[in-house]
C-alpha cells in the first residue's frame, strides 16, 4: 500500500514538472511580437528615405548605404555581390552571404510583447552598379543586447521565386539602427518584387 501511494506521488509530481515546463514555454513563445515580412517592389524611387547620422552628420540613402567605409567609395562588385554560379555547395537552394552594414543612427530600447527584438524597414529594390539585383534595407535592434541577425530575402518575379539568400550579419550593438545591402541574382534575371523578413533572432 506504501509502495502504490509513492507512485502516485511521483506521477503527480512528474505532471505538474510537465505542465509547468509547457506553461514556461508558452509564455516564453508569446512574449516576443511576431516577425513582420517586408515586401518591396522593383520600381525608380526619386524621393529616397534619407537617414541622418546625429554623430557625424553622414546622410544614408537607399544609393549609398551598401557602399563600403572609407570616403564613401564602393567595394568592388567581386567583394560585395555573391554570383551563385560559382557556389560548389547549396543549402537546400538558399545562398548564403556575409552582408556589409553601415550605422545610419539609434533607436529607442524598446523590445517586448509588442516590439520584436530586431525589425526591418524601408525595403527597396534596384538593380545595383556591378549588374545584380539588390535589396536595401535597414535593420534596428530594439533590445539592449548585441545580435548577429540572419535576415532572409526572396527575389520573386510574377508570383514565382528566382532565388532564395540569408544575408548574414556582423553584430549589432543594441540600440543600434544599421543599413545593409544583400545581392540577389543578375540583372538579366528579371525580377519583379522582393520578400525579406527576420530569421534570427
Amino acid at each position: 500500500m506504501i509502495d502504490r501511494s509513492r507512485q502516485l506521488i511521483a506521477m503527480t509530481t512528474l505532471a505538474s514538472v510537465a505542465g509547468l515546463a509547457a506553461f514556461a514555454l508558452t509564455h516564453a513563445a508569446s512574449a516576443q511580437a511576431p516577425r513582420p515580412q517586408i515586401n518591396a517592389t522593383a520600381q525608380p524611387m526619386p524621393n529616397e528615405p534619407q537617414f541622418r547620422d546625429p554623430k557625424t552628420g553622414q546622410i544614408w540613402t537607399p544609393s549609398n548605404v551598401g557602399e563600403g567605409a572609407g570616403g564613401g567609395k564602393p567595394t568592388s562588385p567581386s567583394d560585395r555581390a555573391f554570383n551563385p554560379r560559382q557556389q560548389t555547395t547549396t543549402a537546400q537552394g538558399v545562398i548564403d552571404q556575409d552582408v556589409g552594414m553601415q550605422q545610419v543612427g539609434t533607436v529607442p530600447i524598446t523590445a517586448g510583447p509588442t516590439v520584436p527584438l530586431v525589425n526591418i524597414d524601408n525595403v527597396s529594390l534596384s538593380v545595383a552598379p556591378s549588374r545584380r539585383w539588390r535589396t536595401v534595407l535597414y535593420l534596428n535592434n530594439n533590445s539592449a543586447s548585441t545580435f548577429s541577425p540572419i535576415v532572409g530575402c526572396v527575389f520573386n518575379n510574377g508570383g514565382r521565386t528566382v532565388e532564395r539568400t540569408r544575408g548574414l550579419l556582423p553584430p549589432i550593438a543594441g540600440g543600434e539602427r544599421v543599413g545593409l545591402a544583400i545581392y540577389g541574382p543578375p540583372a538579366e534575371t528579371f525580377v519583379d518584387s522582393v520578400q525579406c523578413h527576420v530569421d534570427s533572432p
